[in-house]
């Protein structure tokens, strides 16, 4: 049965930390992660003040070959990433164990991580990884989202969960449709593309963390 945990971790000693650097009070966020081409491909939106030194250092990073301006919002930039993530890195060791990273999200000091494991065991797996490299990750919350007893939210993050909520009490999902998804996009101040992104991600999570179940546990 899977099992997801909520960990933060340095900066500096998450991959995409050292990569996806910004500077004071900046946040970041990682939009979703597409395997193309064999390798994962983060999708990261960031505010416009800080766009043109979050550019020019991620460009200088040497694991880096490209990042692509997909999408420009009012103060918001969404990016793509191409880059060579090692074979030792922190995410690497994720997709060796089958996790999901659910959602990131990082300052210039630390990443906050969402990940969903398929197993108990392949989440000691992680945190043995972690201890062995002496990585200072800070597990905060373990839960298995298809236990009733694991929280009301079955792994949809605060975001996900206010956005779906809004969507179908104002008619997102009706016949006809009473909502357009940039009326949806402007309630929260984003663009389309993310608020499509953001309810796509929180459908996916509803459905395997409650529909995705394990014969057995049937």
């Amino acid at each position: 049965m899977s099992v997801i945990t909520e960990l933060t971790i340095p900066s500096e000693e998450f991959e995409l930390g050292r990569i996806l650097q910004v500077e004071g009070p900046t946040q970041i966020t990682l939009e979703t992660m597409v395997p193309l081409g064999g390798k994962p491909t983060p999708f990261v939106r960031i505010h416009n003040d800080a766009r043109e030194t979050f550019e020019r250092s991620v460009r200088e990073h040497p694991s880096v070959n490209e990042i692509t301006l997909v999408n420009t919002h009012e103060d918001e930039t969404l990016y793509a990433l191409d880059w060579e993530p090692s074979e030792s890195s922190l995410l690497q060791t994720m997709l060796d164990l089958d996790a999901v990273l659910l959602g990131a999200t990082g300052t210039a000091d630390t990443w906050g991580l969402e990940l969903r494991f398929p197993t108990h065991e392949s989440l000691s797996e992680f945190q043995e990884h972690c201890i062995e490299k002496e990585l200072q990750v800070s597990i905060e919350r373990i839960y298995n989202p298809t236990k009733p007893d694991a929280g009301p939210w079955y792994g949809l993050t605060a975001r996900q969960r206010e956005t779906l909520m809004h969507a179908v009490e104002n008619g997102y999902y009706s016949l006809p449709r009473q909502i357009s998804t940039q009326e949806l996009a402007d309630t929260f101040d984003i663009s389309d593309q993310a608020i499509t992104e953001r309810l796509r991600r929180g459908i996916s999570t509803l459905v395997l963390n409650t529909l995705s179940v394990d014969e057995k546990e049937d």
